[in-house]
């Protein structure tokens, strides 16, 4: 129960903390590349004897340079839209493109098809679409707040299918947390190339404030992973179970935290569309 509960506690950790760099003016780009030094050092050190030679001989290498690409953009969007939008429904679009793999699945691996799980995949998709609706004139701040977390659905769909691709395809069992550290190694890196692109970029490496947030987001982002994969190790609970309380529970403590402490305003749209997003999750949950 103790590595669920961490599992919860890592994974909200990563939305409210792109909630606070909005908040204390952050620039989060090179917080981000901090994010993913610190969570692939973390790593590399749990996961014990590395060895870079063999990584970077692995079929796989490759592979991770792509999916660390789709990486870094996801979390670059979490921070712009958990600021502009907010962290109800940027927890929401992340947490509801389980949908997007699971359809991945029934296509390109011909997965069984059930009611149950049709059922689940149309109504994420009609939770998202009601969660992340802006009422009111359509101009290009509204359209940009409703594009935001879409893109983010998007994204995160496209990288959780390409990871269990590429976990089927090239990454043997034996090497699945080798290839997880190496995922973070590589957005890093992909990390410190974009920094050159724009001047400035740089700059916020002289404020201690950089460092504290990058180290953070770096912790939860690696432990909302290996506090996952302990409590799926542990056998305490089935793995649906694990994967649906979880996401329940992000999903339903962002939605706390974000109307209570950061006073963000949701419509009945999309108060309704985060209902049925929770029944969405419980209703998929049943079907893995």
């Amino acid at each position: 129960m103790i590595w669920l509960i961490l599992t919860i506690i890592s994974a909200t950790g990563i939305f409210l903390t792109f909630k606070l760099l909005g908040k204390l003016k952050i620039p989060i780009l090179i917080v981000i590349v901090i994010n993913y030094l610190i969570a692939a050092l973390l790593g590399f050190i749990v996961y014990g004897d590395i060895n870079l030679i063999e990584i970077v001989k692995a079929v796989w290498f490759p592979v991770s340079f792509i999916i660390g690409f789709l990486f870094i953009v996801n979390f670059f969007l979490i921070g712009l839209s958990s600021n502009k939008v907010g962290i109800s429904i940027t927890t929401v679009a992340s947490k509801m493109s389980v949908a997007i793999p699971m359809a991945f699945s029934i296509i390109y691996y011909n997965e069984p098809i059930q009611f149950l799980k049709i059922f689940g995949l149309v109504l994420a998709l009609v939770a998202v679409a009601m969660a992340v609706l802006q009422r009111g004139k359509t101009n290009v701040k509204s359209l940009s707040k409703t594009l935001l977390p879409a893109v983010l659905f998007i994204g995160m769909g496209i990288t959780d299918s390409s990871v269990k691709f590429a976990q089927d395809a090239y990454v043997p069992d034996s090497e699945a947390s080798v290839f997880s550290a190496a995922l973070f190694g590589s957005a890093f890196v992909l990390g410190v190339i974009s920094l050159f692109f724009k001047k400035g970029n740089f700059k916020p490496l002289r404020k201690t404030n950089t460092y504290i947030a990058g180290i953070g987001l770096g912790v939860v982002n690696f432990g909302s992973i290996y506090f996952l994969i302990r409590c799926l190790n542990s056998g305490a609970f089935q793995s649906s179970v694990v994967f649906g309380m979880a996401n329940i529970s992000v999903v339903t403590i962002s939605v706390i935290i974000g109307t209570v402490f950061f006073k963000e305003k949701l419509s009945k749209l999309n108060f309704i569309g985060i209902i049925l997003a929770i029944f969405a999750i419980v209703i998929l949950s049943l079907t893995r």
